[in-house]
This record gives structure tokens, sequence and C-alpha cells, in this order.
């Protein structure tokens, strides 16, 4: 007995079991693909660039070649489709059960979510890539004309109208800026280079301010970004600016313009370039925090994600950064690129978007912990 004893004791003392250790990792890996075409594309390529909207189970996806799909969230399953000529490349705005989209087709449609039918059409005459907001049951967007239109959406009539007369002889870039709304104003950019509010309610011009003074391109084709009585507006191959809301003057502006809209994080302002780069600004003074470039061509818009960004490269892998440093944290490779703005659903850990390809995926991005047990010897 003593003897067993003794080996017991002998085993405990050189072989001391450490605490636990907690090992992170982080996991991005694809729930689902889909492709979002009724058929197979035999025609040009097309630019596949809608953010996916998330409405209850579904996911609706736009593809620019024929319409509308709605998948379901866990297994991308159609749930059903709207046929749409000419495909969708502009984003979506949902307001309870209603859905608000432009096609290349010129027209805005109004859709029931919950029928799935089509309640109202107008047609601009003019193809629309621009996401529409709404405001105060008032649907704003800009066509591809730059044209501002205001429309009841209930039913898709036209309360006013702004045509802005483009004298410029430059090429402009294929894309549209969203409106902002703020305090009964709309701010939208236009591709001459200027950023205009207008009385969200007649339509009457409040002020103008010309900014891009690029010699190749002067589109402003972001989302006006409103932060208290200042806007951050992102301008192609220029300049990121920063302007007062109620006077519509130049406070900052910073080299490295795009077409992305930024998004705030804190006292950070982080937006992407026409040159690959993503960047993080403080938002007071427009000093650079961090920069990040891409070698896979030009980056999506940014979102944030569980205190990382994520990210799309127009030539390779959809990305998650770490939002203080700009570290990269994570990757997914669809192929063919990511021209999307992803949409998260931070509850499920899930992001979604379209890929170049055309494809929709369901992407499960998040942090797996397990415990390791180490012993000494």
């Amino acid at each position: 007995m003593k003897s067993f004893l003794f080996i017991l004791l002998f085993l405990g003392l050189g072989c001391s079991q450490a605490p636990r250790q907690e090992v992170s990792q982080f996991v991005v890996t694809a729930d689902w693909v889909r492709d979002t075409l009724a058929k197979k594309n035999e025609g040009f390529r097309k630019i596949n660039r809608m953010t996916p909207v998330i409405y209850k189970d579904l996911i609706i996806v736009g593809n620019a070649v024929d319409g509308l799909v709605a998948l379901h969230h866990d297994s991308g399953a159609e749930v059903w489709r709207i046929p749409i000529p000419h495909g969708v490349e502009a984003g979506a705005t949902v307001i309870r059960d209603r859905l608000f989209v432009g096609s290349n087709n010129g027209r805005m449609y109004g859709i029931d979510l919950k029928t799935a039918q089509i309640l109202w059409t107008f047609d601009t005459k003019s193809e629309i890539v621009a996401e529409p907001i709404l405001a105060d049951g008032i649907l704003y967007f800009l066509s591809g004309s730059q044209s501002v239109f205001a429309l009841d959406a209930a039913n898709g009539k036209q309360l006013w109208t702004y045509n802005r007369q483009d004298t410029s002889s430059l090429m402009t870039i294929r894309g549209g800026s969203k409106p902002a709304y703020s305090n009964g104003n709309i701010f939208v950019g236009f591709s001459d280079g200027s950023l205009v509010a207008f009385n969200a309610k007649t339509g009457t011009q409040q002020w103008e301010i010309s900014l891009n003074k690029n010699t190749r391109f002067k589109d402003i084709d972001s989302t006006p970004l409103v932060d208290a009585d200042t806007i951050f507006i992102n301008s192609y191959d220029d300049k990121i600016y920063c302007v007062s809301k109620s006077k519509g003057e130049i406070i900052w502006s910073t080299k490295g313009g795009g077409i992305s809209t930024p998004i705030l994080s804190g006292d950070r302002l982080i937006y992407t370039t026409s040159r690959g780069e993503i960047v993080s600004l403080l938002k007071k003074t427009g000093q650079e925090v961090w920069k990040v470039t891409s070698k896979s061509g030009i980056l999506s818009d940014p979102v944030l994600y569980h205190g990382m960004i994520t990210t799309g490269e127009s030539q390779g892998r959809l990305l998650f950064l770490d939002l203080l440093t700009g570290d990269l944290k994570g990757s997914f490779e669809p192929g063919r690129g990511v021209f999307s703005r992803p949409a998260v659903n931070l509850d499920r850990k899930h992001v979604y978007f379209i890929s170049g390809e055309g494809n929709a995926y369901a992407i499960r991005a998040e942090t797996r912990h397990k415990s390791s047990i180490y012993y000494l010897k």
C-alpha cells in the first residue's frame, strides 16, 4: 500500500495540470450559396452589386440581369421571384412590409413583401442605379439622368422633381448618390461634383457647393453621411469632405476619395477610396489613424460587424478587418469578386452579399473559443 501511495505522489508532483487556457479563432464559413439568376446569362457580363435586404426570415437579392429573388435565410431555398427586365443594381429600402427599389429599366418599384406583388411602378425614362430613401411617407431617389424625384410612397405619384443640367464634358462613373434626410432637408451628390441641399417637402434648393475638382472624373456617388451639423461626403478620385449641414461650407477635406459611403464608429470615420484603400480618420479633423490597401481591386462600402469592419474586394475576397487597427482578421473567397455592400445580421452572426458572378452568399463569421489543457513536466 505504501509503495502505491508513493507512486501516486510522484506522478502528481512530476506531471502537474496547469489552468485551462482558452484559444480563440475567428472563423469564416459559407452556410449556403445560391445562383440568383433565373437562367444563365448568355449576354454581356453585368455588375452585380445590390446589397441584400434582410426581411424577417428572407434574404432578398437583386441581380443585374433578370430581377429579384427571395431566399430563406436558413437554407437559401427560393421562396419567390419577381422578374424585372434588365435587372437591379441599386440598393433597396424596406419600411415595414414594403420594399422600394430602382431598376436598370428606369422604373422605381413599390413591392408588397407579404404577397410578393408589385403595387406600383414609376418610369423615370433613365436607369436607376442609386438607392432610394423613405422619409415621412415620401420616397426620394436620384435617376441616371441626374434628376431627383420625390414620390408618394403609398401610390408612386410624383410630388416634385429636380432636373440638373450637367454641362460637364467629362466621363462619369457608373453609380449614383442615395439622398440623406435630416430636419426637413435632403442632401444629394451629383456627377458634376456638387452637393446640394433641398427642402424635402417642396424640392426648393437650400444651398449648393461644388466639391470635386478632379480633371478626369467629378462624380459624387456616395451617400452623404449626416452627423449633427456636419456632413461627410466622399468624391471619386479626389477627396473626402466634411461640410457644414446648415451652410454648405467646407470644414475640412483630405486626399483619397472614392464612391463608398463612409461609416462612423465613435470618433472614427471609415471609408474606402478609388485606389483600393480603406481608411480610418478622426472625424473632427480628418487626421489619418490607419490605412490598408487591397491588392485585389477597389473596396465596397464598409459595414460594422462585432468590433470589425467587413468590406468586399472587387476582384477578390470578403474581408474582415479590426476596427481599431485595420488588421486582417479573416476573409472569404467567393470568386469573381464582391462589388456589393455586405448586409449583416449581428444576432445570427451572418453576413450576406452577392458576388460579381451573381451568386448570393450567406456567410457565418464568428469567434470560436475552445479550452486547452497543458501539462507541465
